[in-house]
């Protein structure tokens, strides 16, 4: 299972995913407070992940530790 830490996060703050895995790499969709945000990952060589965490229109890309970047993002909703 993929994006472990992002799923473990919004399990403890009682947000509803859907979860779905393919070729090696993890999608998490959900919603929040009205808005739709997805995650997904890039496939080897260059692991990272696609979100629209901050700005709920537009997509950003992470790498390195993207999950931890991509959870840091989320704690800063209001």
């Amino acid at each position: 299972m993929r994006l472990q830490k992002i799923q473990d996060y919004l399990k403890e703050k009682n947000i509803k995913y859907q979860y779905t895995e393919e070729d090696d790499c993890g999608s998490v969709d959900f919603e929040y407070r009205g808005i739709f945000y997805n995650v997904w990952e890039f496939p080897e060589p260059e692991r990272g992940a696609q979100a629209n965490v901050r700005t709920g229109g537009r997509q950003e890309e992470f790498y390195d530790d993207y999950e931890a970047a991509i959870i840091d993002v989320m704690k800063h909703w209001q």
